[in-house]
């Protein structure tokens, strides 16, 4: 028994990213000292068993309880996966059924992406005050505002400042009760379907527009981009090529760090992807979002 009320944190992967997911899970055990148990949940996109099976003897018992989920189990009914054009998978939009599965004893989770390690205590994040707010995220340090890059392209259509925050959705502290109250995800995905041209991160782009000026801003350190060294980052994310890859072309000390992790686990000596299967991966990210077009 775990007298001490858990940490609950939701992921996504599929058996691709298997080595990522072993990593981030190892760095949050290497880094937690403050005692809580862990409640892991990880939505499983096709993952095999041997992957499941690595994934168990690598990190601890005594620190995780892993719950598996498939997609189809924490789609609610009625509810339908939005169609976009990007080549990013399925499985991003499944942080948004989050406050629908989780059972309902769990108020707040934290869903992080899998390209991630974390070099502090996760209990600092977990013991983040929300206050009102239904989610808590962090500025995306690449892009900041609405106005910059094509994050948010028809902002002005929809009657926003260029000024207006935007944050990374690969992080996210969330209320699931004050979601699930104002059932926030069929909002999120007709966002994404109605805007599709401009949506091209769509995930983020549906959770900006809706959240727009309602959401809790969360220190950068718990989501600090790989691009750039910070030296006290609690978080590394690995947002766009990821370190798996022999293409990697980031701040090489954090891929040395990831590896590190990723070498406490089954996945040790785990040798770099080619460019090639990397691409091969997007192209059938975007061949599975077929059936979702010839639906509409």
């Amino acid at each position: 028994m775990h007298s001490i009320q858990p940490i609950v944190i939701v992921v996504a992967c599929d058996n691709h990213y298997m080595p990522l997911l072993a990593a981030l899970m190892k760095s949050i055990e290497v880094n937690h000292k403050s005692g809580e148990h862990i409640h892991f949940f990880i939505l499983d996109d096709g993952i095999v068993k041997r992957n499941k099976t690595k994934l168990i003897r690598s990190v601890s018992s005594d620190i995780f309880t892993i719950h598996w989920l498939s997609m189809d189990q924490v789609i609610p009914k009625g509810m339908n996966i939005p169609y976009d054009n990007s080549s990013y998978p399925l499985i991003i939009h499944m942080r948004m059924f989050i406050p629908y599965f989780i059972p309902e004893e769990y108020e707040k989770v934290i869903y992080m992406d899998v390209d991630m390690i974390v070099r502090d205590d996760i209990s600092k994040l977990w013991n983040t005050n929300l206050n009102d707010y239904t989610i808590g995220a962090v500025i995306d340090v690449r892009i900041r505002e609405f106005g910059n890059s094509h994050a948010v392209e028809n902002y002005l259509d929809l009657g926003f400042e260029a000024s207006t925050k935007y944050f990374n959705t690969g992080l996210l502290l969330i209320n699931t009760k004050k979601w699930r109250e104002d059932d926030l995800t069929p909002q999120i995905f007709r966002c994404i379907e109605e805007n599709r041209r401009f949506a091209n991160y769509p995930d983020q782009y549906g959770l900006n527009v809706i959240f727009a000026g309602k959401w809790f801003e969360i220190d950068t350190r718990w989501s600090w981009s790989a691009e750039e060294w910070k030296s006290d980052a609690s978080l590394i994310h690995f947002i766009w090529r990821k370190p798996i890859y022999k293409t990697y072309m980031f701040e090489k000390r954090y891929q040395e760090m990831f590896f590190q992790y990723l070498n406490l686990t089954e996945w040790k000596g785990f040798r770099p992807v080619s460019e090639f299967k990397r691409l091969i991966k997007k192209l059938l990210n975007k061949l599975l979002k077929l059936p979702l077009l010839l639906k509409r």
